[in-house]
């Protein structure tokens, strides 16, 4: 047993080596072919690396610029399926002739440098509007008379705190300290007077436009208490920045598309109708075009008045007495109008009438 033993330990050891090499082999394949799918590799390694917080934002389209507006990203993607809603050429005007009106306006009210500027005009969703409104804030209800419907008015905590430092005669160089405080009577009613200032201003500005009145409603400092449409709806936002020197703050104007509605083929024009200007290429092709435009006119030689029975029982071979004579005047009328008055005649084979008086003219 021990000779067998030792004969077959030899050859175990030489089919080891053997083994080896084999599976050295394998191993260099292997090794071989993981060079050419380091790219690979290295796409997982990337793959598995967890994205820092900057990163998400980014694809997710937030951490901007705080307008409320993402122009990036996933969130980009969802606004543009949601709220793609037609621009208004002439309100950027409007808003545009509101800042100069305004600029002049608050300057008088408040007896300091007033620079007012027009940062962004962009459409939400009104309800994601109120839900981004930072806190405190004043809101202001404010309704279109004319249009027979409402719109909003937000001032910002930085800029209530300013005009009622303002107003009541605030060091200059001094910023104002905002507090978590409920606003008081005195701060209400001086903000109050400027929301009264910025609306007359408003109104001024669409009066190149359309006339009309913005009227103050009520003042609010709870968004759920100043829903004016469905949260759904459409809305423009025109962002305003107001500086009085080293102070300053927001004020945001939201109007509904439900409230531009009675207006909205004016605001969708390039220009504001014939004040700035006419067409007269249109005008001629359209003069053109109606000079050549077929028109048919009727010869009415009497007209009376008969019960519906007496229609109702006419018969075939039932004669209808007309009250004229071969020289009664015949009427021609295109539709309702009456246009000329002649006298029955033939001209060959067809009868005609010969226009003895021109009757549209005399109107």
């Amino acid at each position: 047993m021990s000779d067998t033993t030792d004969i077959a330990a030899p050859e175990e050891q030489a089919a080891a080596p053997a083994g080896d090499d084999d599976a050295a082999a394998a191993w260099e394949a292997m090794l071989e072919e993981g060079e050419g799918g380091d790219a690979g590799d290295d796409d997982g390694e990337n793959a598995d690396r967890i994205l820092e917080q900057a990163e998400i934002d980014s694809l997710l389209g937030f951490g901007g610029d705080g307008n409320g507006e993402a122009t990036s990203g996933v969130q980009a993607i969802i606004n543009s399926a949601l709220v793609s809603y037609e621009r208004l050429p002439l309100l950027e005007v409007v808003f545009d002739r509101m800042v100069r009106l305004l600029t002049t306006s608050l300057r008088n009210f408040t007896s300091d440098n007033v620079e007012v500027s027009l940062d962004s005009v962009t459409s939400v969703r009104f309800g994601d509007y109120l839900n981004s409104i930072p806190l405190p804030a004043m809101l202001s209800v404010f309704r279109a008379e004319e249009w027979d419907n409402q719109g909003l008015l937000v001032i910002d905590s930085a800029l209530i705190y300013s005009v009622v430092d303002v107003l009541l005669g605030g060091r200059r160089g001094t910023a104002a300290r905002i507090e978590g405080r409920p606003y008081t009577t005195i701060e209400r009613n001086l903000v109050e007077r400027m929301i009264h200032v910025v609306l007359a201003d408003f109104s001024a500005a669409f009066d190149p436009l359309s006339a009309v009145t913005f009227r103050f409603d009520r003042l609010e400092t709870n968004p759920r208490f100043a829903s004016i449409a469905r949260p759904a709806n459409a809305a423009v936002v025109a962002r305003l920045r107001i500086d009085m020197e080293d102070r300053g703050g927001r004020i945001e104007v939201i109007i509904p598309y439900a409230t531009l509605e009675p207006i909205r083929e004016l605001l969708l024009q390039m220009f504001m109708g014939e004040k700035f200007g006419r067409d007269s290429i249109w005008e001629t092709h359209l003069a053109t075009q109606l000079w050549n435009t077929d028109v048919e006119i009727e010869a009415v030689l009497d007209q009376q008045q008969v019960s519906l029975p007496t229609v109702l029982n006419l018969k075939v071979g039932d004669r209808f007495v007309l009250d004229c004579t071969a020289n009664s005047p015949v009427a021609l009328r295109c539709g309702d109008v009456v246009l000329f008055e002649g006298s029955m005649g033939r001209q060959k084979d067809r009868m005609a009438v010969k226009v003895s008086d021109v009757l549209y003219k005399k109107r």
